[in-house]
């Protein structure tokens, strides 16, 4: 699981696991992103400014939750993988909802979903 937090965390910055041309303090992405990860509130300051504000601050704080547990020294504390399926599928599912509702909203009859972590596809109403 551990693991499966970094791709998560590289993901959500897109940065690497480790860049040896940042300066020292941000060579290790897990490391640097650690302390903005458990404040809801410093979420916004690592995410991958590419995504262009294009994204649900609600969901990228429950994807940097998901990535923090992941990250836990505590195995204890370290999602089962079932529970992160489960768990990123809730989170799609409340953003394609989101989206088909406001998509409804506006008057359209098909409402295009454009997943965060790259891909879309066509939702029929």
């Amino acid at each position: 699981m551990y693991s499966f937090g970094v791709v998560l965390l590289e993901i959500l910055t897109g940065r690497r696991r480790l860049d040896r041309n940042r300066p020292s303090g941000e060579q290790d992405l897990v490391e640097w992103a650690r302390p903005h990860l458990r404040s809801k509130r410093q979420i916004s300051h690592i995410l991958d400014a590419r995504l262009g504000g294009q994204y649900s601050l609600s969901g990228a704080q429950k994807a940097a939750a998901l990535a923090l547990k992941c990250l836990s020294g505590y195995l204890s504390v370290r999602p089962s993988m079932e529970q992160m399926v489960a768990a990123l599928e809730q989170l799609q599912d409340t953003k394609e909802t989101a989206v088909s509702d406001q998509g409804k909203a506006s008057g359209g009859g098909t409402c295009r979903v454009v997943r965060k972590f790259g891909g879309s596809r066509q939702q029929q109403p």
